[in-house]
């Protein structure tokens, strides 16, 4: 019988081969390490150059030569003032705001599993900085540290709201992205209801709301500072728990480590960075997301990258990077004193935005996240009591106008309107009436169109939380006017409205043209949409900062949203608009219905699917651009009105169309009437209104679709 013991030979042959295995293993593990100290190398080399050259930019004439002359003790009081006082404070603030937004956009990757988390995506700016300007308008002024835990109060009850409400149903990163921007749009509409109200309290908030290194001193960094490193250090203890959390839940659990808790000090760190970040500068947009996104996507070629102990400080690296290359950017291109008009977080902006566009392009419209919410569900209602709905909704809307051309910062009764019918008024009561007809007009119009355009976006899409907003057709609208009031602050309404059509037409072609690969694919879509939208936010930002007063005020007013001056004549684009459209969609509700389901069923049935998506977002971009030439940028009434009609009378659009329609008007209507009622004879513009209404009933429904979906 043959022995089972090895001879000496296959010993020798054996442990040769297992000591050359260990040896390649070794050595690959050497050479990434070396690839990774190579790549961390470089990046902090690359954040040193740029500090350097950010030390040597400003609006006074100190250079290099004259710094190295400071440094070198040589060199005058003046130049060791400017660099003491201005260029050392606010390379200190890029320093922390890049180290603070980098890591914490990372963390909140990890902990959401999707590369869109971000501080800005998850409206932790938005909240943080709603937290400050209600500090600020009750006049009351904290110390950085005390305001740095203010924003870190609102930062994090907007972040536990948008991960609560995206979490579930589906949807990935849409979902996410989705619900992170409308919670953000309605934070940013409380917040300018409060610049607007309380203007003198809240003075340089608006630009500093754009993201601003500018500082005063040292005071925010020095005391600031020191929470970054500590939050920065904690995460870093947990690096290995992280690394275990990125693999799924049940593989953490099995590891054992505590999901739950893991995942709330993550979170809560997170936060904790973001709102620093927000106290030192302002809200420095998307640098949470394109700083560890990049990092994340490099550490597909870096081995061992992708380990939070090396992308934690990569991620910081990079944040620092992205911050002072955009400072530095901007004062190459524009000159110095663009440093103190211009904010950074502009152009950090703009870089995300278009960061996000890459990203949407590279999205696949398959699996779940492109499913959406069924839009065909059936609202349970008989066929005669959805048409009687529709009688009950016409008379609400007669006596909503009614009511409406009665109130406002004159009221007038009900004998007056008979009067004025009849030609037997004064003067002051037909002087009130003559101008108030057309804003009640106005805001019917402009309702009927933006709840038109949204029932076509969702039922598109197949999304029931999107909206023209959201596809970045009102921010190109908002820059092409504010572009026309800042050249022209005496412009009339009509150049004004030109404006907003030329901008409105440049942002849907992008979109629409940056969509086209695939069909017009909805994620895809709405994701380049909000990207767009995004940039658009940044240059009217610029441009409003980059005015005088005055014209900010303007500007800001008609971006919330007014009918305020109204004239008959002015609402000529809005209803030419709706003549055209409202025939064109009642002939093409069998489309919408098959299109609202998959994107397999309009194929079968011989429907077109890309030039159909193509020419009913055409439609809609019409819809929602003459509204906004007639009453201004007013947000969520195009997601809330098609939802709320789709509730009521089912997902058929030969309903969906006339209901959204009279909802939306009534919505702005009664929006636009507390506005000039309210606080009369002051006026809060209609659409900060409806995005206070509509916020509530889009938390309500996400939540629903978070639970049935």
């Amino acid at each position: 019988m043959r022995s089972s013991q090895p001879s000496p030979a296959e010993v020798v042959r054996t442990g040769a081969m297992t000591t050359g295995a260990a040896t390649t293993g070794a050595a690959r593990t050497g050479v990434a390490r070396i690839t990774l100290g190579v790549v961390l190398t470089g990046g902090f080399l690359l954040a040193v150059l740029l500090a350097a050259v950010h030390l040597t930019q400003g609006s006074s004439a100190v250079d290099a030569a004259d710094i190295w002359a400071v440094l070198a003790g040589s060199g005058g009081d003046q130049e060791a003032a400017v660099l003491i006082a201005s260029r050392v404070p606010r390379l200190l603030a890029g320093l922390v705001v890049g180290v603070a937004l980098g890591v914490a956009g990372a963390v909140m990757q990890t902990v959401a599993r999707n590369l869109l988390a971000s501080p800005d995506t998850l409206a932790v700016n938005a909240g943080a900085y709603l937290a400050v300007v209600v500090v600020a308008a009750f006049g009351i002024s904290l110390p950085a540290l005390t305001g740095g835990a203010v924003a870190f109060t609102g930062g994090l009850a907007a972040a536990a709201l948008v991960m609560g409400l995206s979490a579930g149903g589906g949807g990935g990163a849409v979902r996410l992205v989705l619900a992170g921007s409308a919670i953000a749009l309605a934070l940013t509409a409380l917040t300018t209801v409060l610049l607007l109200l309380f203007s003198e309290e809240t003075t340089g908030l608006f630009a500093w709301g754009s993201g601003s290194l500018a500082q005063t001193g040292l005071d925010s960094v020095n005391q600031l500072g020191p929470v970054v490193v500590l939050a920065v250090l904690g995460l870093l203890l947990l690096a290995r728990k992280l690394d275990i959390l990125a693999l799924g839940d049940d593989t953490a659990s099995v590891l054992g480590v505590q999901v739950r808790r893991t995942q709330l000090i993550a979170i809560v760190l997170a936060v904790l960075l973001a709102a620093a970040a927000v106290t030192v500068a302002g809200p420095i947009g998307f640098v949470g997301l394109a700083a560890p996104a990049l990092v994340r996507l490099l550490a597909a070629r870096v081995p061992g990258l992708q380990r939070h102990r090396a992308l934690i400080p990569a991620s910081a690296l990079m944040g620092v990077i992205v911050v002072l290359g955009a400072d530095v950017l901007l004062r190459l291109v524009f000159g110095g004193q663009a440093g103190v008009e211009v904010p950074t977080g502009v152009v950090t902006t703009l870089f995300g935005a278009l960061f996000l566009v890459v990203l949407a392009r590279r999205l696949s419209d398959s699996g779940p996240a492109s499913q959406g919410v069924d839009l065909t569900r059936g609202s349970g209602s008989s066929k005669r009591m959805r048409r009687l709905l529709i009688v009950v909704l016409v008379v609400v809307l007669l006596g909503v106008t009614f009511v409406s051309l009665l109130l406002g910062d004159a009221k007038l009764l009900a004998g007056d309107l008979v009067n004025w019918l009849t030609g037997q008024a004064g003067p002051v009561v037909t002087f009130v009436t003559n101008t108030r007809i057309p804003r009640v007009l106005a805001a019917l119009l402009a309702g009927a169109a933006l709840a038109l355009a949204g029932a076509v976006v969702q039922a598109v899409s197949r999304n029931p939380l999107a909206e023209p907003s959201l596809l970045g057709v009102t921010g190109g609208a908002g820059v092409g006017a504010v572009v026309v009031i800042t050249l022209a602050p005496l412009a009339s309404f009509w150049t004004v409205t030109g404006g907003g059509l030329l901008g409105a037409a440049a942002a849907s072609v992008v979109v629409f043209g940056l969509a086209a690969k695939g069909g017009f694919g909805q994620n895809r879509l709405i994701l380049i949409g909000i990207g767009v939208a995004a940039a658009a936010g940044a240059l009217t930002s610029m441009l409003i900062v980059a005015t005088d007063p005055y014209n900010a005020a303007k500007a800001l007013t008609w971006l919330s949203g007014s009918t305020y001056g109204r004239t008959l004549p002015q609402l000529v684009p809005v209803v030419v608009a709706l003549v055209i459209s409202v025939p064109v969609l009642a002939g093409a509700r069998r489309e919408l219905d098959v299109l609202a389901q998959d994107d397999d069923t309009p194929r079968i049935l011989g429907v077109p699917l890309g030039r159909t998506r193509l020419w009913l977002l055409a439609v809609s971009v019409l819809l929602a651009t003459a509204a906004v030439a007639a009453v201004g940028v007013i947000g969520f009434v195009g997601l809330v009105a098609p939802h709320a009609a789709r509730a009521l009378v089912g997902g058929r659009h030969a309903l969906v169309l006339p209901v959204s329609a009279l909802l939306g008007a009534i919505l702005v209507c009664v929006a636009d009437t507390i506005g000039r009622t309210v606080i009369a004879p002051g006026q809060l513009p209609a659409g900060l209104l409806t995005a206070v209404v509509g916020a509530p009933y889009f938390v309500w429904l996400l939540w629903r679709s978070r639970r049935t979906a």
